[in-house]
């Protein structure tokens, strides 16, 4: 069985969504990097029973992203907060540059930190 890395992602996002058993399942296979044996093993159910367990978890993860587009929205997220970043580290460059002003300077810092903050607060 080959591991999809992108449902790693989407288990960060929606593990809260899946049975305690399934999620602990998922995250010995995808955090841990535990094989199926071991798994069947730690958990005391069988090598099958991992494997479907993963495989009913991994459909439900994409099936919730196909309809919420929330790994999606939260790519977009970050990237739109890495432009914000360079854009104020212009700002603050240009004004340097020039006549510096102390509130366009103030100003700048102040976005990139609200940015980053949002970030870290909500997804961190």
């Amino acid at each position: 069985m080959s591991k999809n890395l992108a449902i790693a992602d989407l288990l960060d996002l929606y593990g809260e969504m899946l049975t305690e058993k399934q999620r602990d399942v998922m995250e010995l296979y995808y955090d841990q990097d535990l094989s199926l044996a071991e798994i069947a093993e730690h958990e005391n159910i069988t090598r099958q029973g991992v494997r479907d367990s993963i495989k009913r978890g991994e459909a439900y993860l994409l099936e919730l992203e196909e309809k919420l587009h929330f790994a999606e929205k939260f790519k977009r997220l970050v990237e739109v907060t890495e432009e914000i970043t360079a854009r104020c580290e212009e700002i603050e460059r240009v004004n340097r540059g020039f006549t510096f002003s102390q509130s366009i300077d103030e100003n700048a810092r102040e976005i990139r930190l609200l940015s980053n903050r949002f970030l870290d607060e909500n997804f961190g």
